[in-house]
């Protein structure tokens, strides 16, 4: 009796805690996103605080400085938008008068097709899952800003916490060992925050490379699209592929033949950040092996998705030096 019931209570109980981290698995896929973003910005603030800068005020100022780029890159991309919604309003006009012109493309695709009664017909009979659609991408805009403000309101408490919760953390760990794992815990803070200015600084080769390459060709707008594509380099495995179709796309308004090489010019650029620019930038911050973090990256991303291949490589580190301190030595003793 006392076995059986020993059994069931911890089976009972251990599918209450997988359960219960299923119900929550968003929630704390937000936090690690911000525990992430806070690791990374930790050498920044270290660096103000060495000056006699006070916690608050540092992170203050670093906050400032990522919420002003942001500001800057919608300052960018302003009058771009403003542009682009001004054409298509001015010819949405002439897009309808060709819609009854027969001898026009668009008057050849309405007589074949039947354009504006299917559109009216949708419109009639589909309301109802016109409706629910809108309300659905209603509801993802309105979680996804949530989801922003929650990291953005926890990467700040855990910027001004941190110290408080690593001291607080080696309270469990006995006195005994307790410097030793501080230098440890220290060493992997370290090397995450050298990886998070690593990957910004690749994010800005690929802008830089962005506003060079449309500058050359005539693609408009390439302070925006460098910008862009540099926000969205930040995002491994995709990011530099959906800000290359973008910035591909844009080409089209210049020719088919410059959208084409600006195609070419992103596949090329995308194999040597892949396999050059990024492994050799991780190899120098992280000291990781170039082979490790590609893996890392790619099974990362396989398993959580963005934030999983964000910190694939803080991971691989974390593990080695893990390794390094406590298993390689009694084997090597052994």
């Amino acid at each position: 009796m006392r076995a059986g019931f020993g059994l069931g209570l911890g089976a009972t109980l251990a599918w209450l805690v997988v359960n219960t981290v299923l119900q929550i698995g968003e929630l704390l896929t937000l936090f690690l996103a911000a525990v992430f973003i806070a690791i990374g910005l930790e050498p920044l603030v270290g660096l103000l605080t060495r000056r006699r800068v006070r916690r608050g005020w540092a992170v203050f100022v670093v906050l400032t400085v990522f919420a002003l780029c942001l500001a800057g890159f919608v300052v960018l991309i302003a009058q771009p938008v403003t542009d682009e919604v001004d054409a298509l309003t001015k010819a949405i006009p002439n897009w309808l008068t060709q819609l009854h012109d027969r001898h026009t493309f668009l008057g050849h695709l309405e007589d074949r097709y039947h354009l504006v009664s299917r559109v009216r017909g949708a419109l009639s009979s589909g309301g109802t899952g016109l409706l629910g659609g809108l309300l659905g991408a209603g509801k993802m805009v309105l979680s996804l800003v949530t989801s922003a403000v929650i990291v953005v309101v926890v990467t700040i408490y855990l910027m001004v916490a941190l110290p408080v919760i690593k001291q607080f953390g080696f309270r469990f760990v006995p006195a005994s060992r307790r410097a030793r794992v501080e230098t440890v815990t220290d060493e992997i803070l370290a090397r995450t925050g050298r990886f998070m200015l690593a990957n910004l600084a690749t994010s800005g080769i690929a802008g830089l490379a962005t506003f060079a390459w449309c500058a050359a060709v005539g693609v408009p707008y390439p302070a925006a699209l460098g910008f862009f594509v540099a926000l969205m380099d930040l995002i491994p495995v995709v990011g530099s592929t959906i800000a290359g179709v973008a910035v591909s796309l844009v080409a089209l308004s210049v020719s088919l033949p410059i959208a084409g090489a600006t195609a070419g010019f992103y596949v090329g650029f995308r194999l040597a950040e892949d396999y050059l620019i990024m492994p050799r930038a991780m190899k120098y911050a992280v000291d990781v092996h170039p082979v490790v973090t590609v893996v890392g990256v790619l099974v990362g991303g396989a398993l959580l998705g963005i934030i999983g291949a964000l910190i694939a490589v803080p991971a691989a580190v974390a593990i080695g030096i893990l390794l390094d301190e406590y298993l390689f030595p009694r084997t090597d003793a052994s």
